[in-house]
């Protein structure tokens, strides 16, 4: 049965508010992202969805989409996937270095915990290869029954999608080289028993994957935003072509039987039929991984940290989004005029030139920084979330501690009188931040507090753990609930676990999700709904008067 929403398997679930009106600004994503891909023995296509931590089917004729491996089994974050002869999958979940074997009757067996952030996955018969997505990485066959693995090379500058081509030789993509990511441009082979890997392809635009179609006809897919793939006939020809697909950041690809290929994005989820003049028909359409972050500009444009970029949502062109740069690991996200301020989790700040397309970084190594906004003094004031601190980088890219001894920090805003307050997640409180003292409590005894935005003398919050958006008076002090049942978070039933980690042998890990908020110069709030993949306008209802009833008339009218 096809998902409207990767949040509801019914697709009817909407939040609830008596104060507000909520629009959705985009279609909700189906896939929560989509990475590695393979055809299964049913004949679905096979998703992995590294945000996600899950793994869905797709039916390529109809676009229905179930999840297989739910995002609270024992697999974190899978980024590729193979099918071995007996139609058992096996996983590469890349944070935790594990790979996992799932029988074809859904059960699951720990193939290995000793190759660091496996990632490329592929299987020749009944053997298996994993490669490593790291500098100096290993291409390895792994052994089901229990076997040591055999290392056939090293020396991959971040290894990723594989196979094995038409002369028998494994080939694999090198993602970077050098000091430079975009310096790439490889794609290498060896032999699947072990020998001297050599170069194949060179000055191909940014690798990501590999994959030969039925003709033995390599694919190269590039990870760029103009979603380049470079067909080369290695075994024919020897010819080269270039298709852009238009698809923002390429993961992955797979071949039906009858040579129909389908590619996966990273960058925006969905699946995508492609032809091979470069046309494209969307089979699951694609959208927002996140989205994180969200804030708004004095011209009402809509902007979202969506991970992997930065990115708008279209309401008037029929809820497309817009990719503005894939500026990878954006979090918090706060509009200045011309400029995009950001965080990453994996410690950095920038500030993103919109008119310019150049990105200068403001301040690096800081421990998970989150939301972010504008002081009055036009210094960037910044929720540090793991130091528990909330910094303020000026003009100059000097750092100041505003606050620190918070327990979880996660986004950080101002009222009209220049007041700082911050969400404190793992407390479960909203504080302000004082000149002379420690910070001051708002609000406490909320279940999970996230984002964070002031509308005149009214501070509201995202209340993740409840699915609610509260609000508090700053005047009265009133608190009260304003939209309940808010697509946040995990969908419901999903069974919490343990956060995996931030990096992983020295490369972004998995971040920590982020509902966040922001206020619009038009007095509506703008809402990360990162449970089913969209951004929600929060509007108050325009209220107009009862008319005034005519008086009835009395017993002897007429």
């Amino acid at each position: 049965m096809g998902r409207t929403s990767r949040y509801d398997a019914t697709g009817e679930r909407q939040a609830g508010s008596a104060r507000w009106a909520v629009e959705r600004l985009n279609p909700p994503n189906r896939l929560w992202g989509s990475n590695g891909v393979a055809f299964g023995p049913d004949g679905r296509l096979y998703v992995a969805q590294f945000l996600a931590g899950q793994i869905s089917a797709v039916d390529p004729g109809t676009g229905d989409v179930e999840v297989v491996v739910p995002m609270d089994g024992p697999v974190q974050s899978p980024d590729d996937l193979a099918f071995g002869a007996d139609g058992s999958m096996y996983i590469a979940d890349l944070v935790p270095g594990r790979v996992w074997r799932r029988s074809p009757q859904g059960e699951y067996t720990l193939v290995s915990g000793e190759v660091a952030n496996p990632n490329g996955i592929t299987c020749v018969g009944d053997r298996l290869f994993v490669n490593e997505m790291k500098p100096d990485g290993r291409l390895l066959e792994l052994f089901p029954d229990g076997r040591d693995p055999v290392v056939l090379t090293e020396g991959l500058a971040l290894g990723n999608a594989m196979q094995r081509g038409p002369d028998g030789y494994l080939y694999y993509p090198h993602m970077m080289s050098g000091q430079n990511p975009l310096l790439t441009g490889q794609v290498w082979r060896i032999p699947p028993d072990g020998g001297t890997p050599e170069v194949v392809a060179d000055d191909v635009h940014q690798p990501v994957a590999v994959r030969f179609d039925q003709g033995g006809v390599l694919h190269v897919l590039s990870r760029g935003p103009e979603g380049i793939v470079t067909r080369i006939d290695l075994h024919g020809s020897g010819s080269r072509t270039l298709v852009t697909s238009g698809v923002v950041g390429l993961d992955n690809a797979a071949f039906d039987a009858g040579n129909r290929m389908f590619v996966s994005s990273y960058a925006s989820g969905g699946v995508t039929e492609l032809h091979p003049d470069g046309r494209t028909r969307e089979i699951v359409p694609r959208g927002l991984d996140g989205p994180y972050g969200v804030t708004i500009d004095l011209g009402g444009r809509v902007y979202a940290a969506d991970h992997y970029r930065i990115a708008t949502p279209e309401p008037s062109r029929e809820g497309t989004v817009t990719t503005h740069s894939l500026l990878h690991f954006s979090h918090g996200i706060a509009a200045d005029g011309e400029l995009l301020h950001l965080t990453s989790q994996f410690g950095q700040v920038q500030t993103y030139d919109l008119r310019a397309g150049t990105t200068r970084e403001r301040a690096g190594g800081l421990r998970r920084p989150l939301g972010i906004t504008v002081a009055p003094d036009g210094s960037l004031v910044v929720a540090e979330s793991d130091a528990g601190r909330v910094v303020a980088v000026d003009a100059n890219d000097a750092l100041t501690v505003l606050a620190d001894g918070l327990q979880q920090p996660v986004d950080v805003a101002f009222d009209a009188e220049g007041r700082c307050y911050v969400t404190d997640e793992r407390r479960g409180a909203v504080l302000r931040i004082e000149a002379d003292g420690p910070p001051s409590v708002v609000v406490d005894g909320l279940d999970g507090p996230q984002g964070l935005a002031v509308l005149g003398d009214e501070l509201f919050t995202v209340e993740t753990g409840r699915r609610r958006l509260r609000a508090v008076s700053l005047t009265t002090g009133e608190i009260r609930t304003d939209a309940e049942d808010l697509p946040v978070g995990p969908p419901p039933g999903a069974v919490p676990r343990t956060e995996p980690a931030l990096f992983a042998n020295g490369m972004p890990g998995m971040a920590r999700r982020f509902a966040g908020l922001a206020p619009a110069p038009d007095g509506t709030l703008l809402l990360s709904a990162n449970g089913e993949g969209t951004v929600l306008r929060l509007r108050r209802p325009v209220r107009t008067p009862n008319p005034v009833s005519a008086p009835s008339p009395g017993p002897d009218a007429g």
